[in-house]
């Protein structure tokens, strides 16, 4: 049996169809690997197969995958995109309400947080001492609303709440020995004695 593609020598197939799946190492187009082999560059691994090495596994998202080396790491994809999210949640607000009201929690429920808002109610603000610290947590720009977002206007604010802040405060000391320590003292004094 003599064929024109063949060189001498060599053995015809015995089907001479187009459709005859081929035999050898590789499977015909569309068939997935056998288990255990690799599967082509560019196509997905068989059900139960590892994808081979610098392959991304199927179920991977693109816009969730690590990006090539050497390409930009952000794309932003719409208006606002790229800058970080802010509270609707007035930094001036929330410092007024902490430095005021914060014994009494007003400024967690303010932020959203209502249970702690309510903790904070009951315990006169941790006896002063959580009133303090959530007055530097807003001072320092690190308050988060109940969202965790942070809050509109500290950059704006800060230095004007800081110098109110230590005015008020500084007032706060000269009126304590000014005017309460001197009526305290007064009034010691005019306690009936028992003799």
């Amino acid at each position: 049996m003599s064929n024109d593609h063949t060189a001498p020598g060599e053995q015809v197939p015995t089907s001479t169809s187009p459709y005859t799946p081929p035999t050898g190492g590789q499977p015909a187009y569309g068939q997935p690997p056998a288990y255990g082999q690799p599967p082509a560059y560019g196509e997905q691994p068989a059900y139960g197969q590892q994808p081979a090495y610098g392959q991304a596994p199927a179920y991977a998202d693109p816009r969730f995958s690590q990006p090539a080396y050497g390409q930009a790491t952000y794309a932003p994809t719409a208006y606002g995109a790229g800058y970080p999210a802010t509270s609707s949640k007035s930094f001036v607000a929330t410092w007024l309400l902490s430095a005021l009201l914060g014994g009494l929690g007003v400024d967690r429920f303010y932020l959203g947080k209502i249970g702690t808002g309510i903790l904070k109610l009951i315990t006169g603000g941790g006896f002063g001492v959580w009133a303090l610290v959530d007055l530097i947590i807003t001072l320092t720009g690190n308050q988060k609303d109940a969202q965790g977002l942070p809050l509109q206007g500290y950059e704006e604010n800060k230095k004007m709440a800081w110098i109110v802040t230590v005015a008020l405060w500084l007032v706060g000391i000269v009126l304590n020995f000014a005017v309460f320590l001197p009526l305290m003292t007064a009034s010691l004094h005019n306690l009936p004695t028992n003799g």
